[in-house]
């Protein structure tokens, strides 16, 4: 069965409540099933906890009282989300990618993370209520963009494909209804990481990239768009691996996350409208209008392509160019920021460092 005619059906599974249609049969999960619990035992252990990194980027183009004020964005997901791995705030891919949309914008931005390390799909309602509640139930403006990384968990604790889709799908909805744009960075290729080895590295290409293709027909459905992370840091992990990955070889390095942050910048500025490229495709750099199945197929296959809706069953897939994204310190927040479990942060009172 093709990889579009898979995630199709999972997506429709997702969406019409069908059950926990599986990626792989029961014979190959008990062929890895010994290669899944030393890749657990050898990943993601040892690390300390995420920098918080909300606050207020941007400053130098105004403050919060400004008009027409700073831009909101939201961060949730999971580990890649939150920044695991590394040491300073500025280093996660949240502030990476505010300083980047504040630099494009040429606007202040501020941001909150709510994703939490560990997170599945089913955990995406919670940081919702997180993010449009506020800071101890206090009632905010919602965010105006919102960029999500999830699934990678979702493969490796053997979650229902069709569960998976269906909770990213719920989150995606309710953001838009509260009038936020949402960029989804699809689950990864965890056939790439290091620790991972044959007969497992096969089935986690597979179905890796198999979820990635159904979330991107889910959620494109809604008005999202999504980005590739796909193998985006199979090459450099390849020929630098100390570079890209972090001490357990799983999570990215400081380089890493600045390699995925430049690939989801283009996307997260074209969806408020400040990307100096327009949504017309480019054909010099095989871009093209295709059913969304088939496009999100393709896009699982090539990181950092984008999908997002065009008309009817279309979707446009794109390749932006990318930018540096800039390393700018940020502000201290105004006021004490909320963690995942949405009690106060220290770091977020003393501000980002």
């Amino acid at each position: 069965m093709s990889r579009a005619r898979t995630a199709r059906r999972i997506a429709a599974g997702a969406a019409y409540g069908g059950g926990g249609l599986g990626l792989v049969g029961a014979a190959a999960v008990g062929l890895v099933l010994a290669e899944v619990q030393f890749a657990k035992r050898t990943v993601g252990t040892g690390l300390p906890d995420p920098p918080r990194a909300d606050g207020l980027y941007g400053s130098e183009f105004g403050g919060p009282e400004q008009s027409p004020g700073p831009l909101r964005l939201g961060m949730l997901g999971d580990s890649t989300a939150a920044g695991l791995g590394v040491r300073r705030a500025r280093q996660t891919p949240a502030a990476l990618l505010a300083s980047g949309l504040a630099a494009v914008a040429e606007r202040p931005v501020e941001l909150r993370n709510v994703a939490l390390s560990g997170a599945m799909s089913d955990d995406l309602d919670r940081q919702v209520d997180l993010l449009l509640d506020g800071p101890e139930g206090r009632e905010v403006p919602p965010p105006d963009v919102c960029v999500i990384m999830i699934g990678a968990n979702d493969v490796t604790r053997r979650m229902p494909p069709t569960h998976s889709v269906r909770c990213l799908t719920s989150a995606v909805r309710r953001l838009r209804l509260a009038g936020s744009e949402v960029v989804v960075g699809t689950c990864p290729d965890l056939g790439t990481i290091e620790p991972v080895y044959q007969p497992l590295r096969w089935v986690a290409r597979r179905v890796s990239r198999q979820l990635a293709a159904a979330q991107t027909i889910g959620v494109v459905a809604l008005g999202a768009r999504t980005v590739s992370m796909g193998d985006l840091l199979g090459p450099e992990f390849a020929a630098n691996p100390r570079e890209m990955f972090g001490p357990d070889s799983y999570h990215p390095s400081a380089e890493g996350y600045a390699t995925a942050a430049m690939a989801v910048l283009p996307t997260l500025c074209a969806a408020l409208g400040v990307w100096p490229e327009s949504d017309r495709l480019d054909m010099s750099r095989d871009e093209d209008m295709l059913p969304v199945a088939k496009a999100a197929s393709a896009a699982a296959d090539e990181a950092g392509t984008e999908v997002t809706a065009a008309r009817g069953p279309w979707a446009l897939l794109k390749h932006r160019r990318r930018r540096r994204v800039p390393g700018e310190e940020p502000e201290p927040p105004a006021r004490a920021g909320t963690g995942a479990t949405g009690t106060p942060d220290a770091e977020a009172v003393s501000g980002p460092a």
